[in-house]
């Protein structure tokens, strides 16, 4: 992207580049540009920059200086607005695209459900239009339009997939109708810049396009593919989706753990060859086999643990709660299923997640995962090697001053940590590894740098080996996180939702400038418990993924699990196994 910009300066093709990145790699990200190009004049942004009373100021030196390129974070870049004028234009459109597909719908005896869910999107604009309208508030801030920016780089752009759109379909998993306001204003500056320079203005980069479903690939190409697909009449969903997709209702596992379910989903895909020529017009895919670099090789290994009879009767309360849920006989503010597949994850990581009274489970996960921690550091002592742990769930609490969960007292002549009440599973592991032999020093949470300079310094400790455990959940430790020269293994002790996110998980060891030639990446399941729905969620969305984002030319439909999700696949069958099916 940086050689990219400054190439198309030099040939006269652009004058003022915008990089928008997330915020956590903003320096690092400037410290390559300076590096590639030493004499750049760049604009690099700070979080001051954008406090209320410095953004006037900061906006009017990006619109009068003349910079090579400016950086910001995603954040950032959503505090400059648009003119009033260009957001009312964009929000008339919408409410026209929505009164075509509501004529539509009622010109074909639509469902009435349909209709009244599109008359209530079309409402919500048209409130939004008449606040943007009414705003008796004049804001004096240096609109978008008016910094001169005419190139627009986006890092990590899987961050906004989450853009409206409008389809007759309902009850189909994978199709999220929710929008995220910084995903409607990139795509505002999007269809303002490709007017300007006639659709050669922007510049996504990410290392996943798709990371949760079929939408996003559609997502995608309404950002860099707007008129393209207004020309082949495939701009609106329900066009899209008919031409490459198809609806197939299947039995899967229900959240519960211990059932089936019927659910319709998008699981066939047609003409593929078509849809990523389409893409390919503007998406350069670069897979592991086409770059070959020099990675480490990953050795994955499902480590599964039996779960308490505690875990198996909460499990069985659980079912019978979704099966009230289910008849009706439950106020959804009491109970619903989002709480109870909530309460399911935390249960299949930790039962004291639910209940911090209950016992420590000798053979739980976090025993389990504690052992082959401190098995592997043991064993690698010599060169130092280190090790991270993800967990998305029961991340560590903030302490007073005072409060040390690692004091230590002697036993029977032996060092111990004092008893205290389970707090959080990062705590508890980190005692854990403390007591079977790992210094307290070695071992580090990413949350506890919450500087940018903290975190560089502890990045620095994990890569010379001060630091041998680092653990993080996937949003703080995953994309932008830069300390492999000397990781050795990965363990995951949860399942995030998204395939995504275990590839970022996956990538933070498996990359250039790790010393190792393997890497081992263990994952932790426990049976009978919603591990075996999570992974088979996980499982469903990557199907789709992977048959696409591929270097090679794609089969003309598809539909079975490939061979880069059986893994997901295999973790499924072994975090189902003996469970009790109705």
């Amino acid at each position: 992207m940086i050689a990219g910009s400054m190439e198309g300066k030099r040939l006269g093709l652009c004058s003022k580049s915008l990089f928008v990145v997330p915020n956590h790699i903003i320096e690092q990200f400037s410290s390559e540009f300076m590096q590639l190009y030493p004499s750049a004049n760049i604009l690099v942004t700070n979080k001051k920059d954008f406090a209320m009373n410095n953004r006037k100021k900061f906006c009017s030196k990006i619109a009068t200086g003349e910079y090579d390129a400016i950086i910001m974070g995603h954040s950032q870049f959503e505090k400059i607005q648009l003119s009033k004028e260009r957001q009312a234009y964009f929000l008339e459109q919408q409410i026209n695209e929505l009164a075509l597909g509501i004529s539509d719908l009622k010109n074909n005896d639509g469902e009435y459900y349909s209709i009244k869910q599109l008359e209530k999107s079309k409402k919500k604009i048209e409130e939004k239009l008449k606040r943007l309208n009414d705003s008796s508030k004049k804001d004096t801030v240096i609109t978008f339009e008016q910094l001169g920016i005419d190139r627009l780089f986006v890092d990590e752009a899987h961050n906004f997939k989450n853009l409206y759109l409008y389809t007759k379909m309902r009850n189909v998993g994978g199709i999220a109708q929710t929008e995220a306001q910084k995903s409607s204003d990139l795509f505002m500056k999007c269809r303002y810049l490709d007017e300007l320079t006639g659709g050669k203005a922007i510049t996504f980069a990410t290392g996943t396009p798709v990371s949760n479903s079929m939408v996003e690939l559609y997502t995608m190409q309404r950002y860099l593919q707007y008129n393209t697909l207004a020309k082949n009449g495939l701009l609106q969903f329900d066009s899209w989706a008919s031409t490459f997709g198809e609806t197939v209702t299947a039995l899967e596992l229900s959240p519960s753990g211990n059932g089936y379910r019927s659910k319709t989903r998008f699981a066939k895909f047609y003409n593929l060859p078509e849809l990523m020529a389409l893409f390919k017009e503007v998406a350069d895919i670069q897979t592991s086999d086409t770059l070959n670099l020099p990675v480490p090789k990953a050795n994955f290994e499902t480590i599964v643990v039996k779960p308490s009879e505690i875990q198996e009767e909460m499990v069985e309360k659980l079912g019978e709660r979704a099966e009230s849920i289910k008849k009706g006989s439950v106020d959804p503010r009491e109970d619903n299923m989002l709480k109870i597949t909530n309460e399911g994850r935390k249960l299949a990581l930790d039962q004291r997640l639910l209940n911090n009274m209950l016992p420590d489970f000798e053979n739980s996960k976090v025993n389990v995962c504690a052992d082959n921690i401190y098995k592997i550091w043991n064993e690698t002592k010599d060169n130092k090697s280190t090790q991270l742990v993800f967990c998305d769930l029961s991340t560590p609490k903030s302490l007073g001053a005072d409060d040390n969960p690692y004091e230590t007292e002697i036993i029977d002549g032996k060092i111990k940590l004092k008893d205290r009440q389970f707090t959080d599973v990062y705590t508890d592991l980190k005692r854990k590894l403390i007591e079977r032999g790992i210094p307290e020093n070695e071992v580090a949470f990413i949350h506890d740098a919450n500087t940018e300079v903290r975190k560089q310094e502890l990045f620095s400790k994990v890569r010379t080996g001060k630091v041998r455990v680092l653990m993080g959940s996937t949003s703080k430790m995953g994309a932008g996180t830069n300390c492999q020269n000397k990781i050795i293994a990965l363990h995951h002790l949860d399942c995030p939702w998204r395939p995504a996110d275990l590839t970022q998980r996956n990538g933070r060891g498996i990359r250039q400038g790790n010393e190792n030639e393997e890497v081992n990446i263990y994952t932790y399941v426990t049976e009978k418990t919603f591990d075996a729905y999570l992974f088979q969620l996980v499982e469903t969305k990557q199907k789709f993924i992977s048959q696409i984002m591929t270097s090679k030319t794609p089969v003309r439909s598809a539909e079975d699990v490939d061979e880069k999700a059986l893994s997901y696949a295999e973790i499924k069958a072994l975090a189902a196994r003996k469970s009790s099916y109705n």
